[in-house]
């Protein structure tokens, strides 16, 4: 795992973020249900939703994250082991625990499933990344859309996925360019809430790359909040003022390696 070694704090662990952004008036909309892991809570959480997530509570590049499918014939698991995606059916929520608990290898959590949007058929999400240069205000700095691979259960582009800026993606789902800017500034002013709702959960924070989705019906959610040492690199090629931008940023709080 990265060792960071700039001076920018973060916020451990998805549940405890979930906690937060949950306990502020203006945020918990935002968030999907989230719980630890267990046995009880699996039951719970499968009883609510016909799909959820069981995650890493510490983790990142899209690894170790199964989704499960309630089905009349039981459960289906999806899971991805290093870049290929796997299927298996259980009959009892008791089976799949057992197979849970023998997988997993860190802390997990499970969170109410969303069902994506879509762009040519893949599911997206939108990392937001937000930064602030010493004693500076949170900024916005720019944004990169994650296409998932066909099929796959995540949108993480180390799993196959792609990258497009938000005109790309308006573009390609026949979005007016007023849309797109619209869904823009939204993005924008919530990403800047969140900031500035776990910074003050711990103080010198300087950067967050928050992953948006929108589901089918265009309610906005929060997948995750990144503070440990967010990428941005992919918007090199893609959109090279944002990256530029990212990187002054980076830079000002002491990140000179970013690529």
């Amino acid at each position: 795992m990265y060792k960071k070694k700039y001076a920018s704090r973060n916020i451990r662990g998805k549940l405890r973020v979930c906690k937060y952004l949950s306990a502020n008036k203006k945020l918990k909309r935002y968030v999907p249900q989230t719980v630890s892991f267990n046995r009880d809570h699996l039951q719970m959480m499968l009883s609510h939703y016909d799909t959820i997530y069981v995650k890493p509570d510490v983790g990142s590049l899209g690894m170790g994250i199964f989704k499960l499918e309630r089905v009349d014939s039981g459960y289906e698991l999806y899971s991805i082991v290093k870049k290929k995606q796997i299927q298996r059916h259980y009959h009892s929520v008791s089976d799949v625990y057992k197979q849970l608990k023998r997988e997993k290898s860190s802390k997990l959590i499970i969170q109410k499933g969303i069902s994506l949007d879509q762009v040519n058929g893949c599911p997206y999400d939108i990392r937001a990344m937000v930064q602030r240069k010493p004693k500076g205000k949170w900024v916005c700095t720019g944004f990169m859309v994650k296409v998932g691979a066909h099929h796959k259960i995540v949108t993480n582009y180390y799993q196959g996925g792609a990258i497009y800026s938000m005109k790309k993606l308006g573009a390609k789902q026949g979005l007016s360019t007023k849309v797109t800017n619209k869904r823009i500034r939204r993005l924008s002013i919530v990403a800047l809430k969140i900031s500035q709702a776990l910074s003050k959960k711990r103080s010198g924070m300087h950067e967050f790359g928050i992953d948006f989705a929108f589901d089918k019906q265009q309610h906005l959610w929060v997948l995750e909040v990144n503070s440990n040492h967010p990428q941005f690199h992919p918007l090199k090629k893609l959109d090279p003022p944002a990256y530029k931008k990212m990187k002054r940023f980076a830079a000002s709080y002491g990140r000179h390696d970013a690529k």
